[in-house]
């Protein structure tokens, strides 16, 4: 499967963007799929990632603001994130999964699209 991932920009804190992560070569109905962020000098963190199933996971920083979903017509999912924070601040990464056991770990994703930069201001 391949990934393309799109939406990001420059926004003031409190404000929103949508990213998209589109997928082309095959069904991401059968992928774990998953948002990850990188800031400058950090390690790749996990955002959020949705199972086959359509079950959603979140890390702690970001629950409340940021909601993932998938649609499967268009092949793509998606990350809604609202009320931004500067600290929100890095280049957003989406990344798939066949096997659904890699969850929060980023070395368990075996497909990556570009980076799409997001950066908040104070």
């Amino acid at each position: 499967v391949q990934l393309q991932a799109s939406g990001g920009g420059l926004v003031q804190a409190g404000g929103s963007l949508k990213l998209s992560c589109q997928a082309s070569g095959d069904t991401l109905t059968t992928y774990n799929t998953g948002w990850f962020r990188q800031a400058p000098g950090q390690e790749r963190k996990h955002v959020a990632n949705i199972g086959w199933s359509g079950r959603t996971f979140y890390a702690d920083s970001v629950k409340g603001r940021f909601t993932i979903s998938r649609d499967n017509a268009k092949n793509t999912v998606y990350l809604q994130m609202n009320s931004l924070k500067p600290e929100d601040t890095a280049v957003y990464y989406c990344a798939a999964e066949v096997s659904g056991s890699a969850g929060r770990n980023p070395d368990g994703y075996d497909y990556w699209g570009q980076g799409t930069q997001v950066t908040v201001s104070s």
